[in-house]
């Protein structure tokens, strides 16, 4: 299947620049790897990323994020002045209100102007900077001193480089945040939520996802809302027209509530209707692939199931739950569930859409963390996951490590990874050989360790020979007069299962 967003040329992609505070406690190594999967975020959602702004800040700056100074760098970038101009829709209704006021306590017009400063719903205490704020630091700290011709001299070095049309936060940003980001920049501000949502929404492809993600966008998108020049008229509500009514602003609020509601009931009916089908599965044996997002879970779902599991090298291309058995079948079959991945700051409005999503952990018997071996931060993103499962309550589920992506890794690094973790298996998902190794793995969980076994089939029962090969490795065989005679390699319970089989006289 070919992504869209591939067929598009690089230069044909909105260009898009980073922006990132580095927190005390974050090592640069993290840092880096924060900003390198924000980069992949930002591919995946079809920008191109021509630059970056980070900062090192003992807080994100409640009004623009960065400092003064890494603002006006960032407005060099996109083109933007820098300034955060300072406007109020309600500013209009506030001037009629002070001139009725003036009118009634007769004050001569030559009063002092109201002060031009921002309103924000979210927050009554909003402020925006003035003239007045020469350091330019908009109520968070910079990292270095930041004179103004230095900022020209950077603006002018990057004039020559071609200007971004978005603005990239790997933070979720207020409302405020927002919008001063967008006076300052001039271009369209999204923050990692926002980039994460617009993921999943492209993505999504069964009717359970869709509706999960669309339910996602509204709960992001309704604290959002802004009320336009248009939108103060207000609907007269209650008898006769009477009453305070809804404002433009209410109304849309409301509708995105009523639609979330019809979203929760259709999302419940389907939820219900997939709970009875792992009801009717809850006496099979399961295993659950989870990990990071781009692991390499569904390449290895094809290799274990020989199913034709959508696979791309980009995050999250993977949104909907697959089941398909364990190939060769084993009997009884085992089931085998390749789930949605996990990523760091992890929108909560997702986490409880996909909660349903990542049940199929919870119905496993064995979980198989899969991970990249060769991202220096899998710790990391290891320890992400076993968060979000302890969450859900599949914490105590038997799991194994699989380190996959070995064969990007020299000799010493496997070596050192096996010092380090002892139990995992390290794979390269592509090799056959390895797939063989974790079907392996599975089949000894459910059926007991492997051991080598003789059997004899006799061509009155040849018709067995089919079930030997399913559960078992045949690992030679010799045909006499009597019949076949296999040497076998296979768990406890699938030998017992065979040999009981060619013990029982058939009719």
């Amino acid at each position: 299947m070919t992504d869209p967003t591939h067929e598009r040329t690089s230069e044909e992609r909105p260009t898009a620049v980073l922006v990132a505070v580095r927190l005390p406690g974050v090592s640069e190594e993290q840092h880096a790897a924060d900003l390198a999967e924000l980069s992949r975020l930002v591919k995946t959602l079809g920008l191109r990323v021509v630059g970056q702004v980070s900062q090192t800040m003992s807080r994100v700056s409640p009004a623009t994020v960065l400092g003064g100074g890494r603002l006006l760098e960032l407005a060099a970038w996109t083109g933007g002045d820098g300034k955060v101009e300072s406007s109020i829709p309600s500013r209009d209704r506030a001037m009629e209100r002070r001139e009725r006021m003036k009118a009634r306590r007769g004050q001569p017009d030559d009063v002092e102007p109201l002060p031009h400063f921002e309103l924000d719903d979210e927050d009554p205490s909003d402020w925006s900077p003035s003239e007045d704020d020469e350091d330019g630091d908009f109520g968070g700290e910079t990292d270095e001193p930041y004179e103004t011709d230095e900022a020209d001299r950077e603006a002018e070095a990057r004039a020559d480089h071609e200007l971004a049309k978005v603005v990239v936060v790997d933070h979720e940003l207020t409302p405020r945040m927002q919008r001063n980001l967008e006076r300052a920049t001039g271009a369209e501000v999204l923050d990692r939520t926002h980039v994460i949502v617009e993921i999943f929404h492209r993505h999504a492809r069964s009717r359970e996802a869709r509706l999960q993600v669309e339910i996602a966008r509204l709960t992001y998108v309704a604290p959002r809302l802004r009320e336009a020049g248009a939108g103060k008229d207000r609907v007269r509500g209650g008898v006769g027209g009477k009453g305070a009514g809804e404002s433009a602003l209410e109304l849309d609020r409301r509708k995105i509530r009523d639609r979330v509601a019809e979203l929760r009931r259709e999302l419940a009916q389907i939820e219900r209707e997939q709970a009875t089908r792992r009801a009717g599965r809850s006496d099979q044996r399961r295993v659950a692939l989870v990990g990071y997002t781009n692991a390499g879970k569904s390449s290895l779902m094809r290799a274990l199931t020989s199913s034709g599991v959508y696979i791309a090298d980009k995050l999250f291309a993977t949104l909907d739950t697959t089941v398909r058995a364990l190939r060769p079948e084993t009997e009884p079959r085992i089931l085998v569930s390749d789930t949605v991945g996990f990523i760091k700051k992890l929108p909560h409005e997702l986490v409880a859409s996909f909660r349903s999503t990542l049940d199929e952990s919870l119905e496993a018997s064995l979980l198989l963390y899969v991970v990249d071996a060769a991202d220096p931060t899998f710790r990391d993103q290891l320890a992400v996951t076993r968060e979000v499962l302890t969450d859900i309550g599949a914490g105590e589920v038997s799991w194994r490590l699989v380190l996959n992506k070995r064969d990007r890794l020299d000799a010493a690094a496997i070596a050192a990874l096996h010092e380090e973790f002892p139990e995992a298996i390290s794979i390269s998902a592509h090799d056959p050989d390895d797939a063989l190794r974790i079907r392996e793995l599975i089949v000894s969980f459910f059926d007991g360790e492997l051991r080598q076994a003789d059997l004899f089939v006799p061509y009155t029962a040849h018709g067995l020979i089919r079930h030997v090969y399913e559960g078992a490795t045949v690992l030679s065989e010799r045909h006499t007069e009597e019949g076949t005679h296999l040497r076998v390699r296979a768990p406890n319970e699938t030998l017992r299962r065979i040999e009981d089989r060619l013990a029982t006289p058939r009719g």
